[in-house]
């Protein structure tokens, strides 16, 4: 798996009141989504992808999966965490840095620095329905399809315990333990999604407003076949732990 002056200004809000149609909504959507990855001058390629991020709060913060930067970084040969914005040859490199992590509900918030970039706005997932239809934006298999979003459509099939019961004592580790525990709701979706969707926001697609974070596929044999027999089963953390993330980081009053 490029630069403009500065604006002292908030970032851009992308809708209005008014709903608009799912290619109207990508449309605005699109500029807001990114890819997150690290990046190395050194390295041969220097970018290397890792899943996608979208920006929230005032243009200078990223939401993606707390396991899309669970990485070590190389500091001593200036390997960074890197935001990709834009598309194509137009993208533009950022560096960031994590501001706040919720390793509970998977979930990383980033911080980069220069020019705000368009904020999308968040809804309350806690009005979600199963039913109801959704997209989500992002990089399915990477920048194998060069940094151009692309867009998926389905429905919420359920809303479901994040806990799947195991086939046997062995393979309750400790993080599921904890969640035995402590468990909470996401959203299942019949939509396909792939490793590098991993922090697409899913929205709604007449408003745009996020109510959800794509973070996990179901793998039917392997990680390795996922591309050849995709199961049509993904994951969302819903909004609202997010909220609860960008107000412990002090992102929002």
């Amino acid at each position: 798996m490029l630069a403009v002056s500065a604006i002292l200004l908030p970032a851009l809000r992308l809708f209005g009141a008014e709903p608009v149609s799912l290619p109207d909504t990508i449309v605005k959507i699109k500029p807001a989504i990114v890819a997150v990855g690290t990046y190395q001058k050194t390295r041969r390629p220097p970018a290397v992808f890792l899943g996608t991020g979208f920006v929230v709060g005032n243009g200078h913060y990223i939401v993606t999966n707390a396991h899309v930067v669970a990485v070590k970084i190389d500091s001593e040969k200036r390997e960074s965490i890197a935001v990709f914005a834009g598309e194509g040859e137009l993208a533009d490199m950022r560096e960031a840095t994590k501001a706040a992590e919720d390793f509970d509900h998977d979930l990383a918030l980033l911080e980069i620095s220069g020019p705000p970039l368009p904020a999308l706005v968040l809804g309350n997932s806690d009005r979600v329905r199963e039913g109801e239809t959704y997209a989500f934006t992002g990089f399915p298999i990477g920048m194998v399809l060069g940094l151009h979003p692309v867009t998926h459509r389905g429905i919420i099939s359920a809303i479901t315990p994040i806990v799947i019961p195991q086939l046997s004592t062995r393979q309750l580790g400790t993080a599921v333990l904890k969640r035995l525990t402590t468990p909470y709701n996401v959203f299942q979706l019949d939509a396909t999604a792939y490793p590098g969707n991993s922090g697409s926001p899913l929205y709604d697609p007449a408003t745009g407003q996020v109510i959800g974070i794509l973070n996990k596929v179901f793998v039917q044999e392997s990680k390795e076949s996922l591309l050849q027999k995709p199961s049509g089963i993904s994951y969302a953390i819903p909004i609202n732990y997010l909220r609860a993330l960008l107000k412990k980081a002090g992102v929002v009053p």
